[in-house]
Parts: C-alpha cells; sequence; structure tokens
C-alpha cells in the first residue's frame, strides 16, 4: 500500500492539490489557477474559484490514491503568507480531510514550500536561494533550523512590479511572458530608476517611471526591456553581495518570476563569476499543490508536532524567518 502525504496551495490565484509518497518517490500536482478578465487579483473572487474547484480536484486526487490502492498518512496546507479569503479555503479543507482520515495536520510557509521543491528537483544542497514571484522577492539561505534573509523588496515584489505594470498596459495578469516576449523585440534602452539599498532592493519607484513613460507614448517594448534590464540588473547586484557574505557555492532560482530566461542569462554570469552551481527548476516554479505535499512530508518525516485543529488559523502576514523548521 502507497502511504500519501496531501497537500494544499491556496494562497492567491491558484488552488493546488499535490500528492507525495511517503519516501518521496512520487511527486505529482492537481493545480487549476483563476484568472481575473481585467485587472489583478480580487480575493473574493479568487476566493469563489478556490470553493469551485476544490471538490473536482479533490475528486481527481482520491481516486487516484483509490486506484493506487494507497491511503492518506498527513494532510498540509499552505498557512500563509497570501490572500486571507484565499488561505481560508485551503486551511477548511485540509482541516476537513484530517479529521475525515484522522491524520496529522500541518501548516506550511508557502515560500518555504517554494524552496524546498526546487531543492527536489534541482538536487541543489545548500544554496542561496533568489525566490521571485508575485508575492515574494528574497535572497535566503537554511542556516541551521531556520532559513535567513539575506535581501529583499522593501516595497512591492518583482512579480507585482512586472504584473502592475502590463496591467497599466491594458494586459491582464499574469502578463509577466508576455513582458518577456515584448523585451526581447527591441535592443532600445531608456533609463529609469535603480535602487539597491544595501542588500534590499526597492521597485516602487521604477512602476511610477514605467506608468508616466507610458502615458507619454514611449514604445510599451522599450519599456518592458527597461524594466527587466533595470530590475534584474539591481537582483544580481544584491545576489553578489550575498554571495560574498555567504560563501555559499550553490545558486537557486525559484518562483514564477524564474521562468524568464534573461533573469537566467544575468544570474549564470553571477554565478560562473563566484565559481557556484546555477540551477533553476524545469517546473512547477509557480505556485502549486505538490510544493505543499513535499515540505508537509518533510515535516512529517521529521516528526514535527501537527497542528490542533483549533489552533490551524491562517498566517496572511507570516514571514520566511519566523518559521522554525523541524529538519
Amino acid at each position: 500500500m502507497v502511504r500519501y502525504i496531501l497537500g494544499i496551495e491556496s494562497t492567491a490565484h491558484t488552488f493546488g492539490i499535490g500528492l507525495v509518497s511517503s519516501d518521496g518517490s512520487e511527486v505529482l500536482d492537481f493545480s487549476h489557477t483563476y484568472t481575473p478578465k481585467i485587472g489583478g487579483i480580487h480575493p473574493r473572487e479568487a476566493a469563489e474559484h478556490h470553493t469551485k474547484i476544490a471538490p473536482i480536484l479533490l475528486r481527481r486526487v482520491l481516486e487516484y490514491i483509490a486506484n493506487r490502492r494507497g491511503k492518506i498518512v498527513a494532510v498540509g496546507f499552505a498557512r500563509g503568507p497570501g490572500l486571507g479569503p484565499c488561505l481560508r479555503v485551503g486551511a477548511t479543507l485540509a482541516r476537513a480531510l484530517a479529521m475525515r482520515f484522522l491524520v496529522p495536520l500541518y501548516g506550511v510557509h508557502h515560500a518555504i514550500a517554494h524552496i524546498e521543491i526546487a531543492k527536489k528537483l534541482t538536487g541543489l544542497c545548500n544554496p542561496l536561494t533568489i525566490l521571485v514571484s508575485g508575492g515574494h522577492t528574497v535572497i535566503a539561505s537554511k542556516e541551521g533550523n531556520r532559513y535567513r534573509i539575506w535581501g529583499e523588496t522593501l516595497d512591492i515584489s518583482l512579480g507585482n512590479l512586472i504584473d502592475m505594470f502590463m496591467r497599466a498596459a491594458g494586459y491582464p495578469s499574469p502578463a509577466g511572458p508576455l513582458c518577456e516576449k515584448l523585451a526581447r523585440e527591441t535592443q532600445e534602452y531608456i533609463e529609469i530608476p535603480y535602487v539597491v539599498k544595501g542588500t534590499d532592493l526597492s521597485f516602487s519607484g521604477i512602476l511610477s517611471v514605467l506608468k508616466e513613460k507610458l502615458k507619454q507614448g514611449i514604445d510599451i517594448k522599450i519599456l518592458c526591456r527597461s524594466l527587466q534590464e533595470t530590475a534584474f540588473a539591481m537582483l544580481c547586484e544584491v545576489v553578489e553581495r550575498a554571495l560574498a557574505h555567504s560563501e555559499k557555492k550553490e545558486i537557486l532560482l525559484c518562483g514564477g518570476v524564474a521562468n524568464n530566461k534573461r533573469l537566467q542569462e544575468m544570474l549564470k554570469i553571477v554565478a560562473e563569476e563566484y565559481e557556484a552551481r546555477f540551477a533553476v527548476p524545469n517546473k512547477w516554479n509557480g505556485d502549486n499543490g505538490a510544493m505543499i505535499a513535499y515540505t508537509t512530508l518533510l515535516y512529517y518525516t521529521n516528526n514535527a508536532k501537527p497542528l490542533k485543529i483549533e489552533e490551524s488559523y491562517v498566517l496572511p502576514l507570516w514571514r520566511l524567518d519566523q518559521v522554525v523548521l523541524p529538519y
């Protein structure tokens, strides 16, 4: 009989249920993403999407387990950070499943789950991790039983910078792939704010200037390229500084923005200069259930204390460096 750990992701636009076998050899994802017709993510609408899609995905997952003659031995959910209404949908389902199958319940940090599944997929052991997504821009590494933050955004994330600018230009979110495509179609570049403060970054000034340039009629291709070249260069500077301090020999890039080829090119150059191994996962960079299931496995196999149902509230503003890990 295959023993499965089930994980639920519901922090923002994606509702996902992941499965991982207890020996870690089998990792699966069943996810569906809410895409707004206009503008960014509307928390209430996203939560309604999650509520509607959850029973459909759960049915598929339970059928898969039954066909394998397996059983659920633990349940995990993304406890935070994220949008409150969305987080509560996942937490409610996780509690119900834990009680139904009489198995331990674990609350997982969304960002740590991104990092852990990326480490599994790439084989990196002790990397300096660059997590870039709609919700995060952070440079971190695991030190003991916590993740230490070497640098982070002081305002909006890199993913939000891209999506907010593209929305101002009339495109729906998420628009990272379109921004990358447009940026490749020109070699022209205009100077925009470059704000690095020690090992931290600020992107709000870039967004303000880009919106103003858009109103002035500057070609969006030029603006997309200027955004990428400037923001990515800022990130590379902070990564170099963190590498010098941490003396890490591995660099891991993960999160939704990690799929950007130009960002990968620039970080590869940094890695080569510091003789560090660079890697980016070839899947599951966006939000997904598999990453929650796999991180729950780490809790389960390291005998972490489960959450009591009455204490399994969500943490929308949970910081990465607040989490004490059992491994």
